[in-house]
């Protein structure tokens, strides 16, 4: 198994600035930190409907130091495309174009504009910052929702029954050259990869695992708790796939039970026994068939 090593280079120039409108330990204020510290200032931001375009600030105060552009639910990669179209005109290679979505604007509503750019293959950076469910609008379930997890759309007696989405390995099926999945609580390993997709000409993906205090019904202070749970039970791999065809590990998991993870949640406390032996079997598959790309791909 391939694992990438990984050296502390977070750089110290903060491109997020206080003041933001975040709930107390909000993974995707994080991520949006890390973010801009590995692009730098020459960055653009597009900005769908969701959780960040509340968080940033209402205009015409930003709480980002890089221009934001605001657009509809639906359409952060088609503006992205735009944007980036128009700055090469420009002549302006030198800008980075980021779209920013939650799960709900890159999984569901705003998949098809997501897809066409990556079948163009536009030069951008594409970021979901996942918190699996439409949290600004009140803790709805999307297709990025796990099995078994409450929301305010699959409640108590009707929770999910269907598994998340495996939006990475739809992108990689787009053959783009890049894409990375990424944590708030691997900040060296999150800003490599942003890096590194920076540094990548065509369409760059992006997957983050966010946690959302007040959704998933964690305290304050676990966000980075539960974000080390995910990837030590191989819920959420930390990876990197170039040209859909690349599979490489860059943190190695611990292999602890998935029910140290759910527990952990208030979104999962009606699961029964049988139920996390089903979540535990399906995480098991998924990993062995990951296993078997990246060692097909060395």
């Amino acid at each position: 198994m391939a694992i990438v090593d990984i050296k502390p280079r977070i750089p110290e120039q903060e491109l997020m600035y206080s003041g933001h409108l975040a709930c107390p330990g909000c993974g995707a204020s994080l991520s949006m930190r890390y973010a801009l510290k590995a692009l730098g200032p020459k960055t653009m931001v597009i900005i769908p409907a969701c959780c960040w375009s509340i968080i940033a600030g209402p205009f015409p105060y930003s709480a980002l130091g890089v221009p934001i552009y605001h657009t509809a639910f639906e359409t952060a990669a088609a503006v992205a495309s735009g944007l980036k179209a128009a700055l090469d005109q420009k002549g302006k290679s030198d800008v980075t174009v980021m779209a920013w979505a939650g799960d709900g604007g890159t999984f569901d509503i705003g998949f098809q504009a997501l897809s066409g750019a990556a079948e163009r293959n536009d030069d951008f950076i594409y970021v979901c910052y996942d918190n699996e469910a439409y949290m600004n609008t009140g803790i709805q379930r999307s297709s990025s929702t796990p099995y078994g997890a409450w929301t305010t759309t699959t409640p108590e007696k009707h929770l999910k029954e269907r598994p998340k989405k495996n939006i990475v390995e739809i992108l990689a099926a787009h053959l783009i050259p890049y894409i990375a999945t990424v944590s708030v609580a691997y900040p060296e390993d999150f800003i490599r990869k942003m890096k590194k997709a920076q540094s990548i000409r065509g369409m760059k993906f992006i997957h983050i695992f966010s946690p959302c205090p007040p959704g998933w019904k964690i305290q304050d202070d676990q966000s980075i708790n539960v974000s080390h749970m995910a990837v030590n039970s191989k819920i959420f791999p930390l990876l990197e796939i170039e040209n859909g065809e690349k599979y490489t590990l860059t943190v190695e998991p611990k292999g602890t039970p998935v029910t140290e993870y759910l527990q952990a949640q208030g979104r999962f406390r009606q699961l029964k026994k049988e139920d996390f032996q089903i979540i535990q079997e399906s995480v098991d598959l998924i990993w062995q068939r990951l296993l078997k790309k990246v060692n097909d791909s060395k």
